[in-house]
């Protein structure tokens, strides 16, 4: 089976499986998205949808949150990974939002990716689930399926961005991205996971990943 045979079929399970699915971090507009998107590195979506309603609340603009200290940022979203240079790119973003871009979040990757803390993972995402402008954000979950499914030899995110958009039809990307986050989250988790009843990797790893991965799973039950 090639990579975009078994593309074919892994979007038929995934369709199946979240014909619609929800972007998981809680956002109001382009702003908050990236917002919300920066302070996901390193920290759960879970934690972040914990953080962002109070500090939405108090600045949900670009000119709002210019205006508050680092200090008062932080505040808000201490209990996520790296709050305090996360503090500091928020303000200085919205600063250069407001001074440079007219309020408005930038629609190129150009322009996401010179913000203060945007990198190409979170300019992706504000690129796809924003602006609708196809895009396949590759996170820790994408990078390790890819792999495991054999879509990609998994060296690195760029590569499996690449080889990801070369099997996924360009006009599924925005969702199947989602797609493969929800399912890595509640059926084919990083460790502790038997290859042969997982309905994706049962068939779509290789054997030998499937012999490997499946004594792993054997030894710590």
């Amino acid at each position: 089976m090639t990579r975009t045979e078994k593309a074919e079929r892994i979007l038929e399970i995934l369709d199946d499986l979240y014909p619609q699915p929800p972007i998981p971090l809680g956002h109001r507009d382009p702003f908050t998205l990236l917002v919300a998107v920066l302070l996901s590195a390193q920290t759960t979506d879970a934690r972040v949808n914990l953080v962002t309603p109070a500090l939405f609340e108090r600045a949900a603009t670009p000119e709002a949150m210019a205006g508050l200290s680092t200090e008062e940022i932080l505040d808000h979203i201490k209990t996520c990974g790296l709050a305090p240079t996360k503090a500091k790119n928020i303000k200085k973003l919205s600063e250069i939002l407001v001074e440079n871009h007219g309020v408005e979040v930038p629609r190129t990757f150009a322009e996401l990716e010179a913000l203060p803390g945007v990198g190409h993972k979170t300019a992706s995402v504000v690129m796809a689930q924003a602006f609708g402008i196809p895009a396949f954000p590759v996170d820790t979950h994408i990078h390790r399926l890819a792999a495991r499914w054999g879509l990609s030899s998994g060296k690195n995110v760029d590569l499996t961005e690449r080889d990801l958009k070369a099997v996924f039809p360009e006009q599924t990307w925005i969702s199947v991205h989602l797609q493969i986050i929800y399912f890595g989250r509640e059926h084919c988790p990083a460790s502790r996971h038997d290859l042969l009843q997982c309905p994706i990797c049962s068939w779509a790893a290789t054997k030998k990943r499937i012999r490997e991965e499946h004594a792993k799973w054997r030894k710590k039950r």
